[in-house]
């Protein structure tokens, strides 16, 4: 067996890539918190695409049609793009909770001149609810992140100058 008792110790926090190393492996750790929201928006966004059709109103409002489909494959896009690209994507959670309330008032807003029924106004609210709370926690998430990462640099950089 070898002795390893004689090997000198050698103090890591002297390095200087320390806090570099400790500022790296921080933002690691917060740049997933909002993982669990990637799939819920993209389900939230295919779903208010296809929901003319699920619940049966595309023949009959074909403007509320249209509004779902194109309003639903945007917040689509936007749950995508949170899988492959979360750092620049979770700025535009703002984007999908605004996407949200237009889904809560389009069925007043594109259907003039038809009555919307009950099962149209309550598809939309509750996609443009979910999609609201949806793009509003993942912004919530990415300022929380934000000042996480802002108050960890803060701190290396008070400890590289000490």
């Amino acid at each position: 067996m070898s002795d390893i008792s004689n090997r000198p110790t050698h103090d890591i926090s002297r390095h200087p890539d320390v806090p570099e190393m400790q500022e790296r492996f921080e933002r690691l750790l917060h740049v997933r918190e909002d993982s669990a929201l990637d799939s819920a928006v993209l389900l939230t966004g295919v779903y208010a695409a296809i929901s003319p059709w699920v619940v049966h109103f595309s023949s009959s409002n074909p403007d509320l049609r249209t509004n779902n489909l194109i309003v639903g494959l945007m917040i689509a896009v936007y749950g995508l793009g949170l899988t492959l690209a979360p750092e620049r994507m979770t700025r535009l959670g703002w984007a999908c909770a605004a996407m949200g309330v237009w889904m809560i008032i389009s069925p007043w807003v594109v259907t003039i001149g038809h009555s919307p029924t009950h099962g149209m106004i309550w598809n939309n609210v509750a996609i443009g609810a979910v999609a609201l709370v949806l793009g509003a926690g993942s912004s919530a998430i990415r300022m929380a992140t934000g000042r996480a990462a802002k108050r960890t640099h803060t701190m290396s950089s008070a400890h590289t100058s000490t």
